[in-house]
């Protein structure tokens, strides 16, 4: 019988190498990405002292009304979009971006760009 490792155990671990070289400061938060196979979800911390500064969701109701499908790219776009403009509202315009383990394709890079757009840098 052949015993395979998980796919999210896969990304956890990757998650927790990436972490070991990112953290997020009170001048420059983290944006952390959380992926699930229905929604997006999007965080800015700060890790110092361990709080969201910003976050965003695709179960936000301003991103529910404009998509139709909550797990698709146009999706992962507004809440990309969204959150960046949280963040801009609180004066944080640089942050270090954070994967969470994912490969930079598809949502999660849409989610990136979305943010960039909006007025991240990162």
């Amino acid at each position: 019988m052949i015993n395979k490792e998980s796919k999210n155990k896969k990304r956890q671990t990757r998650h927790l190498r990436i972490r070991k070289k990112v953290s997020g400061t009170p001048t420059r938060p983290r944006l952390s990405i959380y992926r699930s196979l229905s929604n997006m979800y999007a965080q800015v911390i700060d890790d110092v002292t361990g709080v969201t500064l910003a976050a965003a969701s695709t179960l936000d109701k301003e991103i529910k009304d404009k998509a139709n499908n909550c797990g698709n790219k146009e999706a992962a776009k507004l809440v990309g979009e969204l959150v960046a403009k949280r963040a801009l509202e609180k004066g944080l315009d640089n942050v270090v971006f954070d994967r969470g383990g994912y490969i930079y394709h598809g949502r999660i890079k849409e989610l990136a760009e979305g943010a960039r757009e909006a007025g991240l840098k990162f």
